[in-house]
């Protein structure tokens, strides 16, 4: 796994922002308003309230950061932040406002932010990436759809069938709409691969980043019987998985899959491909058809983006059940949100 990095202090971050985000741009150069090289140039840039290398929700946006970044290289300027303190996510995302044709943010936890700024920049196009599924897009504001939602139903189903103790659990690293959805779809899914499945009162950490409190919440569920957790947490997972190797427990991780075996703690992965989300708003930008609207990706877009990867169980029955309920979902049988 990547390692984790120390946070940076809110004095710091904003210190930055202030100083000017094109200092920690991925591609560099002189905005457009300074007549430099990069004039012609489309600038993006992206808000990553978490660390980058937390293996988790912020790691897979940075991927497709880096896959859009090389394929519109020469085209496009890109420039990112990370780490940002709640309280400074407007003004990262005003300094990007006034450099930039498209500012993405991601993480539901923006919501509020985003949409203000955008409403202050009617002229700049903005996309938020996992805020709440039911949002609705504003005049210059699209609102993508990771389907959370979707990839937590398939959790909880791995979760159940992966079971000998008969009851799981769920620890989401706030209580945000979209992760409250996650839990209740993490509960549906298990209960839809066994209906007489055990499943704890979700946990909230209070911070998806938090790895010892995170531990915490693991310890409790694995005390009160679960022995399979699901979550949606950033470098908090790594407290669960702690915890599950402490209790001879197991999760369900992801976003990103890992070859199985690489940690034992981990039943399986969700695989969810938030990055995707970033090569569409920028390669429409690109295409000149950018438009606000809500997209909802995962296995009823045309390019599925969701999957569950399991490692290490002998009973094909497993994942005949995961394919089933996978195809369902795909017919419109299962609907999550």
């Amino acid at each position: 796994m990547a390692p984790s990095r120390t946070p940076l202090s809110s004095l710091a971050v904003a210190a930055s922002v202030v100083s000017g985000l094109l200092l920690l741009s991925g591609c560099g150069g002189s905005s457009a308003a300074e007549g430099g090289e990069d004039a012609g140039k489309l600038k993006v840039g992206v808000l990553f309230p978490g660390s980058l290398s937390d293996d988790g929700f912020m790691g897979s946006a940075y991927l497709g950061y880096q896959r859009a970044a090389k394929k519109h290289d020469g085209a496009v300027e890109f420039s990112k932040v990370e780490q940002v303190a709640t309280a400074d996510y407007e003004k990262a995302l005003v300094r990007f406002a006034t450099t930039s044709d498209l500012v993405i943010s991601i993480g539901g936890q923006t919501d509020a932010d985003v949409r203000n700024v955008a409403a202050r920049f009617p002229q700049v196009k903005f996309a938020e990436i996992g805020g709440p599924a039911d949002g609705k897009p504003l005049a210059n504001l699209s609102l993508y759809d990771p389907q959370q939602a979707e990839g937590a139903f398939l959790s909880g189903a791995a979760a159940a069938l992966l079971s000998e103790s008969g009851t799981v659990g769920f620890i989401g690293g706030a209580e945000l709409p979209a992760i409250v959805n996650a839990a209740e779809e993490f509960s549906r899914g298990a209960e839809a691969a066994d209906p007489g499945v055990k499943v704890l009162a979700p946990q909230y950490v209070g911070d998806f980043n938090d790895v010892a409190k995170a531990k915490q919440s693991a310890l409790a569920d694995f005390g009160a019987g679960a022995d399979v957790l699901g979550q949606v947490l950033n470098l908090g997972h790594k407290g669960v998985a702690q915890a599950a190797g402490q209790r001879d427990g197991s999760l369900i991780g992801g976003p990103i899959a890992h070859e199985c075996g690489s940690d034992p703690a981990y039943a399986g992965y969700v695989e969810t491909d938030i990055g995707a989300e970033i090569e569409y708003a920028v390669d429409h930008l690109v295409a000149g058809d950018w438009k606000a609207e809500a997209v909802h990706f995962g296995l009823t877009f045309e390019e599925p983006h969701n999957d569950i990867v399991l490692c290490d169980t002998a009973d094909p029955a497993v994942g005949e059940k995961l394919d089933e309920l996978k195809r369902k979902i795909t017919a419109g049988e299962i609907t999550t949100r």
